[in-house]
């Protein structure tokens, strides 16, 4: 930590109330935040403000018992609007007039949880619940729960409440155990189950497999041949395709990177891990598309050396032999597979770079992304040529933006 100037920080034009957006998976979204009575609400601000970031409109209703633990200027503050804890005249429970498109119960107490069950309506948060359940039948909106409280509230009761609820189509949010309790998930994962839920996409239950990060191959027991990649473009995808509703799985090899806990993926630490990993995917889950993002080795030792090579002298020799094509293998093993492969280049002029692609799609890849080492952004960024039958190629600068024209590209390609 350095030390600090005592210098205004640099304006902005973001608003007091404003927050910065991070996607639009929510945009023109309208989402109630139901608080019932736990601990878990002095989170609630928070939460509000993350589920703005994906542009969402924020109302929240909250119980008396709600308001014990996190204030009502609080609420209104982080959503910028005037929270109800009490109806009027006006049938706030209803939102005939502004109807929402998500109901997010979070957190959702062991009371809440049975009374929605069972179908009592004795307060605000019940009362708009009855509601909601009635929009949900109809297929107008999404209602979704995060269970909390004390591991002993678990009973048989709420077991019995939580498999109705789920049977009959409420979204029912696992919660992060610890400590004995059913604790509030962090507020990404709530955020992504929101998106998921309210999603229009295509891609929504399609299933997607995406590879990224390196694939590193030993040399011995302690050292190993990795090149320089992170995953991060496999990931950015990935998770792009999870918040649009696809049942998309990240396979990511060695790197530092960890994606989060809310986005299905394998880690794996070796090419073989790797290889092993995708056909395994492929022949056990019916895949519609792979997106094959991963920097994979294509060079390993002949041989392992046992044990650690002594270090302090010269290395004599290090016989490589090229690794098998898991591309070529997955296409064989699943010819009907929308295959999405990259093509990356240094050296090579852009030309050239783009007639290798469009070689691949000659050969029944649907998409190459290709790209060049050299060739980045204003600010760095990594640049991507998009690649297709058609004759125009298309130019996309930034991780994010190329997860996002990917996704667009599948919407338009790709169905169930």
């Amino acid at each position: 930590m350095r030390d600090w100037d005592f210098s205004p920080p640099p304006p902005s034009p973001l608003g007091d109330h404003d927050v910065a957006p991070e996607g639009a998976h929510l945009a023109g979204k309208r989402i109630a935040l139901l608080l019932s009575g736990g601990i878990a609400c002095i989170k609630a601000p928070m939460l509000a403000r993350a589920l703005r970031r994906q542009g969402a409109e924020v109302t929240v209703f909250a119980s008396e018992e709600a308001l014990r633990y996190v204030t009502e200027d609080a609420l209104a503050w982080c959503t910028d609007r005037s929270i109800v804890k009490q109806l009027t005249a006006q049938a706030e429970h209803l939102s005939d007039r502004t109807p929402f498109d998500a109901y997010l119960v979070a957190p959702a107490t062991y009371n809440t949880i049975n009374k929605l069950r069972y179908g009592i309506a004795d307060s605000v948060v019940t009362s708009v619940l009855s509601s909601a359940l009635g929009r949900m039948e109809r297929g107008q909106a999404a209602v979704l729960v995060a269970p909390t409280m004390h591991g002993t509230m678990h009973t048989a009761i709420l077991t019995e409440s939580l498999r109705w609820l789920d049977a009959h189509g409420v979204r029912v949010i696992p919660p992060r155990m610890q400590n004995g309790k059913h604790n509030l998930p962090d507020e990404d994962v709530l955020v992504s189950e929101v998106c998921r839920a309210v999603s229009k996409s295509p891609l929504r239950g399609v299933p997607i497999l995406v590879t990224g990060g390196p694939t590193p191959v030993p040399i011995d027991n302690v050292r190993r041949i990795v090149n320089r990649f992170t995953g991060r473009l496999g990931y950015e995808i990935a998770r792009e395709l999870h918040l649009r509703g696809a049942d998309a799985h990240l396979v990511i090899g060695g790197s530092s990177l960890r994606p989060p806990s809310w986005l299905p993926h394998t880690q794996v630490s070796t090419f073989d891990e790797y290889l092993a990993a995708v056909m395994h995917r492929l022949a056990t889950h019916p895949t519609r598309c792979g997106i094959f993002s991963a920097a994979v080795a294509d060079y390993r030792p002949e041989t392992v050396a046992p044990g650690k090579i002594p270090s302090g002298g010269a290395l004599k020799e290090l016989k490589l032999v090229a690794t098998k094509k898991v591309i070529d293998e997955a296409r064989r093993a699943h010819p009907g597979l929308h295959m999405v492969t990259f093509k990356y280049q240094e050296g090579m002029a852009h030309d050239a770079l783009i007639e290798l692609a469009r070689e691949r799609v000659k050969r029944g890849d649907k998409l190459v992304v290709a790209n060049r080492g050299e060739e980045t952004g204003p600010n760095g960024e990594q640049v991507v040529h998009f690649v297709t039958s058609e004759h125009a190629t298309t130019k996309i600068v930034g991780k994010e933006r190329i997860a996002i024209a990917m996704a667009d590209h599948l919407e338009r390609t790709v169905s169930a």
